[in-house]
């Protein structure tokens, strides 16, 4: 309801786009007997978004290598373990890499593999995912056993790791680019070219790490 929100109600003309991107760190069910990958509801809707000249972009999910049993109710897939609604095609699905050493660490263990179920290359890209300084939210806190009475129960940074963590990174790049060069907003599927084809290789698997590791001014000097 909420991406349908923008489309229909904020950025009522592409000509003068009121929100330019928008950032999914999430993952929800998803039955591949019901829907081909990327044709979900909500895929369609993510991509329709896109369309209407909205950047968005996704966590692929922490599934690592795993894979599903055929038709289970899971965001993994028999093939590979991209989380749903990262299969959406126009997207941005994002992968986790090492904080300080993604050269030399390369992608974590967890961070969701590609192909779709439908052959696509995912993710597109990888950012930093592991230990990453973010808001501690109530959910954090009552999973670290902070019921109220311990010195941590009003804790309000923690670390995090997750692809949920990675996707904001590309979000900050994103907006930052958008910042300097104004002439690409509405414009989402040259601004993932850019940031795909400026992107760093890592030297991993292609449905690892995607196009490679995003590069803020690499992508600012190409455009």
């Amino acid at each position: 309801a909420a991406l349908e929100y923008i489309i229909t109600e904020v950025n009522v003309s592409r000509s003068t786009l009121r929100i330019h991107g928008v950032n999914l760190s999430l993952g929800c069910d998803w039955d591949p007997s019901h829907y081909a990958a990327g044709q979900s509801p909500l895929c369609q809707l993510i991509d329709e978004l896109v369309a209407s000249g909205v950047l968005v972009v996704i966590s692929a999910g922490n599934n690592g290598q795993g894979a599903a049993t055929a038709g289970a109710k899971q965001s993994v897939g028999v093939l590979a373990s991209i989380t749903e609604p990262g299969h959406a095609d126009a997207c941005i699905t994002v992968g986790s890499t090492h904080r300080d050493a993604p050269h030399v660490f390369g992608i974590s263990w967890t961070s969701s593999k590609g192909p779709t179920l439908d052959g696509r290359a995912k993710p597109d890209v990888v950012a930093p995912g592991e230990w990453i300084c973010s808001a501690a939210t109530g959910l954090f806190r009552t999973a670290a056993g902070m019921d109220g009475t311990s010195a941590d129960a009003t804790l309000t940074y923690a670390e995090h790791s997750g692809t949920s963590m990675a996707a904001p990174h590309v979000s900050g790049v994103l907006a930052g680019f958008l910042s300097s060069r104004p002439e690409y907003i509405g414009r989402p599927a040259e601004v993932k070219s850019l940031l795909t084809n400026t992107a760093t290789d890592l030297g991993r698997d292609r449905f690892a790490q995607g196009a490679g590791l995003v590069d803020a001014m690499r992508m600012l000097s190409n455009s």
